[in-house]
């Protein structure tokens, strides 16, 4: 393996300070690749990937998929605000949960809570969203039937 490594000052919102950052050969292969996919610039790309990975540190079983990102509970197949808004249509009710989602673990249903308990205002954006009215909807996506009409 060779000693190549590139260096990147990346630039991070005002409220922290710039900082500089060596990449080895096979990270600067990947955080290029997700460069040209994307068409983010590079401090975007490292920034998202080290976030996540510090958010995957702090909760495993958390991964992140999709665009825009968001946390999942590995092995059951939904989003940590899914298994939170499920959780709240049961009323917390976690035996009555899992009886009748027989996918999700009771490690699944902790594992989303401790992640959403940590990272609230993410997950609240995203209960928010899921719960926008029809009729917003009906007006960005005039092709959706609503039941009933």
């Amino acid at each position: 393996m060779s000693s190549y490594y590139v260096h990147y000052n990346v630039a991070v919102p005002a409220k922290t300070q710039p900082f500089s950052i060596r990449l080895g050969e096979q990270a600067n292969l990947l955080v290029e690749d997700e460069v040209r996919r994307s068409g983010r610039s590079r401090s975007v790309v490292v920034e998202e990937l080290a976030e996540e990975a510090a958010k995957a540190r702090l909760h495993p079983g958390v991964a992140f998929r999709g665009h825009p990102r968001r946390a999942w509970v590995i092995g059951s197949g939904l989003d940590v605000w899914e298994i939170i808004e499920l959780l709240g249509s049961y009323g917390d009710d976690v035996v009555a949960l899992l009886a009748d989602h027989p996918l999700v673990t009771d490690r699944h249903r902790r594992t989303a809570r401790a992640y959403a308990a940590r990272f609230a205002e993410e997950i609240d954006e995203l209960l928010m969203e899921n719960r926008r009215p029809a009729s917003d909807l009906a007006g960005l996506y005039p092709f959706l039937q609503q039941p009933g009409r």
